[in-house]
C-alpha cells in the first residue's frame, strides 16, 4: 500500500489546489458581475468537455502510460492557471478569459480522473479495493471542507493573482510524488494488437453492453443523478428561501457534508464494507433518501437540530455509495480496459446533470425548493427496489474481470 499512499498524498495536494481555485473564481465572478447566469455558464462550461470528450478519452487511457497521463494533466492544469495569474497581473483578465481556461482545465480533469481511476487497481491488492477507494472518498470531502475555508482567507489577504498561485504551487508537489512512483501498465488483454483508435472507443462500448450488470449500473446511477443534481445543485436557493439567506449557513452545510463523507471514508478504510460490496453502497443509499426528506423540511428553527445533521449524514451516505462501486468496477473491468469504461461511465452521468438542472430549476419556481427533495427522495424509493431485483446487478462483483469474455477487435 506503499504506492497507493504516495499517489493519494500527489493527489491530495492537486485536488487541494483545484477546489482552491475553483472556489475563488467562483467568488470572484459573484463579486464582479452579481450574476447568476455568468455562474450558471460557468457551470456549464466546466462540466461540458468531460460529457463530450469522456467515450474519446477512455481509449487513450487504456494505451497510453496512465501516470504520464496524471504528470502531462497536472502540468496543462497548472500552466493554464498561470496564464490566468498573468491576465490578473497585468489587469487584462476578461470574462470569456475566465470561461476559455475553465474549459482547459475540465478537458485536463477528464484525462486525469479517468487515469487516476484505472491506477487505483495497479498498486492496491483486489481485497483493499474498498478501503483504498474509501480514503480517496475521504480525501475529497476533506478537501471539501478545508479548501473554501482556505480560498476565502486568501481571498481576504492575498492579490487574485496569488491566490490563483497556490494551484501553481500545489501541482509542483503532485507532479513531484508521481514521477519516482512507478504505476504498472496492465497486460493488453482486450486491446486490438495494432493500435486502432476507433476500433478501441468501439471495444469500450461493445464491453458495456455484453455485460447487463454494468448497463444496468450505469443507468440506475444515471437515473439517481437526474433527481439528486437540482437537489444538491440548487441548495443556496434553499438556504436564500428558508434560512434567512444566512450564507453562514451554507457555509455550516457544506462543512457538515465533507465532515460525514471524511467520517464514511474512514469507516469505510478501518471496517471495509460489506463483504457483498453492493450491500455497502445501497447502506449507502437508504442513508441518504431519509436526509432529503429531511432537507426538504429545513427551517432556521430546526436549523441545528435537524437540517446540519441531515446534511452529515447525507455525506457519510454518499461515501458509502461511491467507494464500493468503484471498488466493483475495479474489480470487475478488465485492467486495460478500465480508462474506457470509466470515461464512459462518467460521461454518462454526467450527461444527466444539465438535463436534471433544466428541469429542476422551473419545478422549483412553480412548486417551491423544497419539492426537489421531496421529488428526489420519492424517485429514489422507487428506482432503488426495481434496482435490487436485478440479478445482473446485484451478483456484478460476483464475476471477475479476468473471467469475463474477451471483447477482441482487429485493426482494418
Amino acid at each position: 500500500m506503499k504506492k497507493f499512499f504516495v499517489l493519494w498524498f500527489s493527489q491530495a495536494a492537486s485536488l487541494f489546489g483545484s477546489t482552491v481555485i475553483d472556489f475563488a473564481l467562483a467568488w470572484y465572478l459573484t463579486r464582479e458581475t452579481g450574476s447568476a447566469t455568468v455562474l450558471a455558464t460557468a457551470l456549464m462550461v466546466a462540466l461540458i468537455p468531460s460529457i463530450v470528450l469522456g467515450p474519446f478519452v477512455g481509449p487513450l487511457i487504456d494505451r497510453w502510460s496512465r501516470k504520464k497521463i496524471m504528470l502531462i494533466s497536472d502540468a496543462a492544469i497548472s500552466l493554464l492557471t498561470a496564464v490566468l495569474v498573468v491576465l490578473f497581473i497585468t489587469e487584462t483578465v476578461q470574462i470569456w478569459h475566465i470561461y476559455a481556461i475553465m474549459v482547459g482545465r475540465s478537458i485536463g480533469g477528464t484525462f486525469q480522473n479517468p487515469a487516476l481511476g484505472a491506477s487505483i487497481p495497479m498498486l492496491v491488492p483486489e481485497k483493499q479495493l474498498v478501503r483504498a477507494n474509501g480514503l480517496f472518498q475521504m480525501l475529497q470531502y476533506a478537501i471539501r471542507v478545508i479548501a473554501p475555508i482556505a480560498g476565502a482567507l486568501l481571498m481576504e489577504t492575498l492579490p487574485m493573482q496569488w491566490v490563483l498561485s497556490v494551484d501553481v504551487f500545489t501541482a509542483v508537489i503532485a507532479i513531484g510524488c508521481l514521477l519516482p512512483l512507478m504505476i504498472p501498465q496492465p497486460p493488453r488483454i482486450t486491446l486490438a494488437v495494432k493500435a486502432n483508435y476507433f476500433v478501441d472507443m468501439k471495444q469500450g462500448f461493445r464491453y458495456i453492453w455484453s455485460r447487463p450488470g454494468l448497463v444496468r449500473l450505469i443507468g440506475m446511477m444515471a437515473l439517481l443523478m437526474f433527481f439528486v443534481a437540482p437537489a444538491s445543485n440548487l441548495i443556496p436557493v434553499l438556504v436564500n428561501e428558508h434560512l434567512e439567506g444566512d450564507v453562514v449557513k451554507l457555509g455550516w452545510l457544506g462543512s457538515a457534508s465533507g465532515i460525514g463523507g471524511i467520517a464514511g471514508g474512514l469507516l469505510l478504510g478501518v471496517w471495509g464494507g460489506f463483504r457483498k460490496r453492493m450491500r455497502t453502497a445501497f447502506l449507502g443509499f437508504l442513508i441518504m433518501i431519509p436526509c432529503s426528506v429531511g432537507l426538504g423540511y429545513t427551517s432556521v428553527n430546526i436549523f441545528y437540530a435537524s437540517t446540519l445533521p441531515a446534511m452529515l449524514f447525507m455525506g457519510v451516505g454518499m461515501a458509502f455509495v461511491n467507494a464500493p462501486l468503484t471498488a466493483i468496477m475495479n474489480a470487475v473491468i478488465a485492467r486495460d480496459m478500465q480508462g474506457r469504461v470509466f470515461s464512459l461511465y462518467h460521461s454518462i452521468v454526467m450527461a444527466v446533470m444539465p438535463l436534471g438542472l433544466i428541469i429542476g430549476g422551473p419545478v422549483a419556481d412553480l412548486l417551491g425548493i423544497r419539492s426537489l427533495y421531496f421529488i428526489a427522495s420519492g424517485a429514489w424509493l422507487v428506482i432503488l427496489p426495481l434496482a435490487s431485483l436485478s440479478k445482473s446487478l446485484m451478483n456484478l462483483e460476483n464475476q471477475k474481470a479476468e473471467e469475463k469474455p474477451k471483447v477482441t477487435g482487429t485493426s482494418p
